[in-house]
């Protein structure tokens, strides 16, 4: 008997796991690959000697998180450190112009004013105000909603800008980030530094709240940059496992969950696929809906939840592409050296483009495309002298219907198709990297497709859990009838991507539910 069971390893379940385990509880994580950490993986995908993180990389959500603020001194002591430069990101359009942001407010409000006059200013109140509802505004991104403290802080809201000022706020948090971006800020250089950036929220520049999370990651990489954990994401994963096991945490590899047993309305354990059951008081699943409803409690009488799982959407796919480099690369527009994420992306228009087309099965002509330069913030990412690149296009189709530019036949993501994929991507990061034949070593692509093998909660490659957009978010993720990640069984907890407060490396399921288990 054990008093916590949790599937999956990501980021909530370690959460969950580390501060449950700090506690003096029994925990038991059960992970069925043959590795742990879900999304976080560092591998030597290209060369011997180059280490790249295969799916999730930057930190930013982490380290502004309430987890690691409680886990940080322990993770520490267990290896884990981050690596921060003081250029979180940049744009880089098709005509050659880079606009970069820094971690300096005064810096980019000169810089964004020098573009267009009023631009920074108006910069400096989106932060601004990001920055002076941080308590309100977090609380409802990260914390638990249906609870008395949640009511009670609208209450407070309520009493600080009356009933109808609210509503005002909530309707201007609703807006799109188009209607954010295109009336408001006059230079197009600043409207394609930040329209890329609601993809890696799993939205668009046309959806529901995307402006607001567009003005959230402005605030985020401005106060706390885009860091990278020092030697990969898998050191994240190995402090974590070292903590957990310092206070008497279990963590298993290859252990498939068959089945969740239940008995009585509640978790009595787990039966894997081996035959073996292992009690627990609580059993926290990290998993998708389909997964959760559809395999694990398949049989169990739950009908509400197994009819919501057929209606849950999944988004867009994911395209990861990795390079190890025999020297540094040369971008063609200055001052792109030291910073840690640049978009490849022509501005409003251009993301639209390329996330409607994969969301309607097509290749985008022109894929957004993000730039990660690891070997910058983190040296010990390659041998010396040498350099790698990270890029995530967030805009990948998850069933092929065709290729929006005519060329790629492929209806399946075989190895061909994701090949002539990465082909075109590459031409476009080749276009901006003055050296970029002379230095090129090697490249690992993955399709969507292949990311799902590594981690069966990708679901044609979405990395988001599931569709973000308002119909399942918030108090309605996954479903409508949602309440703080409870089921049916009153002490089967559903955690991870699918449930709120979504997707991203903050662990927030994780840390919510274990903080209402004692944690």
């Amino acid at each position: 008997m054990t008093d916590h069971v949790i599937i999956g390893s990501g980021i909530n379940a370690l959460v969950a796991a580390a501060l449950l385990s700090r506690k003096g509880r029994k925990v038991v994580v059960l992970e069925r690959e043959d590795r742990l950490g879900g999304c976080m993986m560092t591998a030597e995908a290209t060369l011997p000697g180059f280490y790249h993180d295969v799916m999730a990389a930057t930190f930013v959500l982490f380290l502004t998180s309430p987890a690691y603020g409680e886990l940080a001194a322990d993770l520490a002591q267990h290896g884990f450190e981050l690596c921060h430069t003081t250029h979180p990101t940049a744009v880089l359009r098709p005509n050659g112009r880079a606009t970069i942001l820094s971690m300096d407010r005064a810096a980019n409000i000169a810089q964004f004013n020098a573009l267009a006059a009023g631009d920074g200013d108006l910069h400096d109140r989106d932060v601004s105000a990001i920055e002076a509802d941080a308590e309100f505004l977090f609380s409802l991104l990260g914390g638990e909603l249906w609870r008395w403290r949640t009511a009670r802080l609208m209450l407070s809201q309520i009493r600080k800008r009356g009933l109808n000022g609210l509503k005002t706020w909530f309707g201007e948090a609703l807006r799109p980030a188009r209607a954010w971006l295109e009336p408001a800020y006059q230079s197009p250089d600043i409207q394609a530094l930040w329209a890329p950036w609601v993809l890696h929220t799993g939205l668009t520049p046309e959806s529901t709240y995307s402006g607001q999370m567009g003005k959230v990651i402005a605030f985020a990489l401005e106060a706390a940059g885009a860091p990278i954990v020092k030697g990969g994401a898998g050191q994240a994963v190995a402090a974590f496992r070292a903590l957990i096991e310092s206070h008497g945490g279990e963590l298993r590899t290859g252990a498939d969950v068959a089945e969740i047993i239940t008995q009585d309305g509640k978790a009595r354990g787990v039966r894997l696929a081996n035959g073996e059951a292992i009690w627990a008081g609580s059993v926290l699943a990290s998993v998708t809906p389909s997964q959760l409803y559809g395999r694990l409690l398949n049989g169990a009488e739950i009908a509400p939840e197994q009819h919501a799982t057929q209606n849950f959407r999944h988004g867009r796919g994911n395209f990861q592409l990795h390079y190890a480099l025999e020297n540094p690369p040369v971008w063609r527009a200055e001052g792109l050296e030291n910073v840690a994420l640049i978009h490849l992306a022509d501005g409003i228009d251009s993301v639209s483009k390329s996330a409607n087309e994969a969301e309607r099965g097509l290749f985008p002509e022109t894929p957004t495309i993000c730039v990660g330069q690891p070997h910058r913030l983190d040296p010990s990412r390659c041998p010396e002298g040498k350099a790698i690149l990270w890029l995530q296009i967030p805009d990948a189709p998850r069933q092929i219907k065709g290729d929006a530019k005519g060329e790629i036949t492929g209806k399946d993501w075989d190895d061909a198709t994701r090949e002539a994929f990465a082909d075109r991507i590459e031409a476009i990061l080749a276009r901006h990297i003055a050296n970029f034949d002379d230095i090129k070593l090697a490249r690992r692509a993955y399709s969507p497709a292949d990311l799902q093998r590594l981690n069966m909660n990708l679901v044609g490659g979405d990395p988001y859990g599931g569709h973000c957009g308002i119909d399942q978010f918030f108090t309605f993720r996954p479903f409508p009838a949602s309440c703080n990640g409870a089921t049916s069984f009153s002490n089967l907890y559903h955690i991870g991507a699918s449930t709120h407060p979504g997707p991203g490396l903050g662990g927030g399921s994780g840390y919510n539910t274990a903080k209402r288990l004692g944690g």
